[in-house]
């Protein structure tokens, strides 16, 4: 490497942002509480809402967004009785980059007849992003989760389109400690032309997964049927229900996911997806 390629990339390594959010909640009587939270670089998490059975907490990115190189985590465990749902103060936006992709690792616990929530405002790439990102989920053998994921590629309301890109996607679904549930999803290079593909997206540009345990017969998801606005599928087997959205844009996509989530989570949205 020659000492200009050197320069420029030691210039771009020390401007990455580089953090990640620890948070533990625990059951007190009938109300759930914060029992640690530590925040590096980046972000933060807050809790504004009262006091409650489940806690409601938002994830704060300061820095605008994910840019090339940039390495988050987010470590949340509910403890044993415990309630929680997390969600995200505005949708996160992967920038294009030049350099190495950014990474985001999540990992979540959720303790003995604990519930998490995990209802994060969709992500928006843009062209030329790069990301890796891996989900890892323990649960304890009577818990309950209740997690999803968005993704759209581009602000079409904004002109805006990904015509290339990386994204790799990697989840692991683990309950009493045996794998339930693993996927992976990789989109590299002309991401617009494999989006197009009829056994991909058929030319959707937002997609989101809703994961259930324990699963139940999704009859509710089914009866949606014409007020979708794009095309969703659900599937139940062996206590685990998963859910697949596909839309045309991100503002279908939304559309749909409020209708889903309002049918499978029986409890109130995080006010933050209703503004």
């Amino acid at each position: 490497m020659g000492r200009a390629a050197a320069d420029r990339a030691c210039t771009f390594a020390e401007n990455r942002a580089v953090g990640g959010i620890t948070l533990a909640v625990r059951a007190s009587g009938a109300v759930t509480r914060r029992a640690r939270v530590r925040e590096d670089g980046p972000l933060r998490v807050r809790c504004p809402g009262p006091i409650s059975d489940e806690l409601e907490a938002v994830i704060v990115n300061t820095g605008g967004g994910v840019a090339g190189g940039d390495r988050l985590r987010l470590d949340v465990t509910v403890e044993p009785g415990a309630r929680l749902v997390v969600t995200t103060a505005a949708a996160e936006k992967v920038y294009r980059t030049l350099e190495a992709a950014a990474t985001i690792d999540v990992k979540l616990s959720v303790g003995a007849a604990a519930s998490l929530a995990w209802m994060p405002q969709e992500m928006i790439v843009f062209d030329r992003a790069r990301l890796k990102r891996a989900i890892d989920i323990d649960l304890a053998a009577d818990a309950r989760l209740l997690l999803a994921e968005a993704i759209v590629f581009g602000r079409s309301g904004m002109g805006e389109a990904v015509h290339e890109g990386f994204l790799f996607d990697r989840w692991r679904l683990r309950r009493g400690g045996r794998l339930i549930h693993a996927e992976a999803m990789r989109l590299d290079g002309a991401v617009a032309n494999k989006l197009a593909q009829p056994a991909v997206a058929k030319g959707g540009i937002a997609l989101a997964t809703v994961l259930i345990v324990p699963g139940e017969e999704a009859a509710g998801v089914r009866a949606l049927g014409n007020r979708l606005r794009g095309e969703a599928g659900a599937s139940t087997w062996n206590g685990l229900t998963v859910v697949r959205l596909c839309a045309p844009d991100g503002a279908a996509l939304r559309h749909d996911l409020l209708a889903v989530l309002a049918v499978l989570r029986g409890a109130p949205l995080p006010r933050l997806w209703l503004n």
